[in-house]
């Protein structure tokens, strides 16, 4: 499975968990923009995960 799948995933579960428990939107935040960023920096190293290795 590719990231650029993943990413409208992972934003429906965010949004979904803020609604419910709103004091997790700053971890939320927070995960959500320090992974995206490590994405961004080392994309290679997010496709070999990806693949399964």
């Amino acid at each position: 499975m590719h990231f650029v799948t993943i990413q409208p995933i992972v934003a429906l579960v965010a949004g979904i968990l803020i609604l419910v428990v709103p004091g997790l939107l700053r971890v939320i935040i927070a995960l959500y923009l320090i992974v995206i960023g490590l994405m961004g920096l080392f994309p290679h190293l997010f496709d070999r995960i990806a693949a399964g290795g």
